[in-house]
């Protein structure tokens, strides 16, 4: 545990939102018994939904101290971390992410920031499962959850407790994430990846804790899911080249499909 951490105890579950009225409540509900025992805040930080997202957090608000709302102009999941990053107040230490389309177990709090602690860590990241409502995002999910879907990765198949160099965010030393200078905000998507690469150079520590596994909830049908994942591989990309990366074999494994498809259809007329 960091100097700035052990004067600076408590802990703020950052949610950046827009537009995510049909999941907020039940995240909400996931995490607040958890965070009143710990007597964590929870703060939404909203992109400037158009549903009734702000509606919802601001019923569950008046009746939990704890609940509060922010606006984030810049819309972008790495501008809603570095807001409260920066402006939260001196008492808060440890920083967890949560996203609205995941549910929480009933230890995920205490065991992530846990975690943080006694493992002399930067920052935590945890294994995710998902699932489905309906047909759709039922099948979606039974895809992600794969090894062709998700390309084996540690935290996309369970993988086990220790140190690894990336996986999906949960928990922040806040005075390291700001020392390192937070999310880039340059990058819509995959800042999480990015973010990892810098915790690296400067000599973090990244603990995957295998415990603390939640359940998250992918776009329920395929053009939303298209666009999403055409943004990560975009902001993959990006980081790739920022940090002088290879690709990993599993990374390539999409577009190198892609491309014998398409040489597929075009030799067609050759050999039907």
């Amino acid at each position: 545990m960091t100097g700035h951490a052990a004067v600076a105890s408590r802990v703020a579950i950052v949610i950046p939102v827009l537009n995510e009225a049909r999941y907020i409540a039940a995240c909400l509900e996931s995490l607040l018994p958890q965070a009143l025992a710990m007597d964590a805040e929870i703060v939404v930080v909203d992109g400037g939904s158009t549903d009734t997202t702000v509606s919802i957090v601001r019923d569950i608000a008046a009746t939990h101290t704890g609940v509060s709302l922010l606006h984030n102009a810049r819309r972008l999941q790495s501008a809603a971390m570095n807001i409260v990053a920066r402006t939260a107040s001196s008492g808060i230490g440890t920083l967890v992410r949560a996203d609205a389309h995941a549910l929480y177990p009933p230890d995920f709090l205490r065991l992530c920031v846990g975690a943080l602690r006694k493992q002399g860590a930067t920052s935590v990241v945890v294994p995710m499962h998902t699932i489905g409502q309906h047909g759709m995002q039922r099948a979606i999910a039974a895809v992600q959850n794969s090894r062709l879907g998700n390309g084996g990765a540690a935290h996309r198949i369970g993988g086990q407790s220790g140190l690894v160099d990336h996986g999906h965010h949960a928990a922040f030393d806040r005075g390291f994430f700001l020392r390192i200078g937070g999310y880039d905000e340059n990058f819509s998507h995959n800042e999480d990846a990015e973010h990892d690469a810098r915790v690296q150079q400067a000599g973090g520590r990244i603990w995957m804790c295998r415990e603390a596994s939640i359940d998250y909830l992918p776009r329920a049908a395929l053009w939303p899911l298209a666009r999403q994942y055409y943004r990560h591989g975009r902001g993959r990309m990006q980081t790739l080249l920022r940090h002088r990366q290879r690709p990993r074999l599993r990374q390539l494994a999409a577009p190198v499909i892609l491309v014998s498809s398409l040489l597929g259809i075009l030799a067609m007329p050759l050999s039907p």
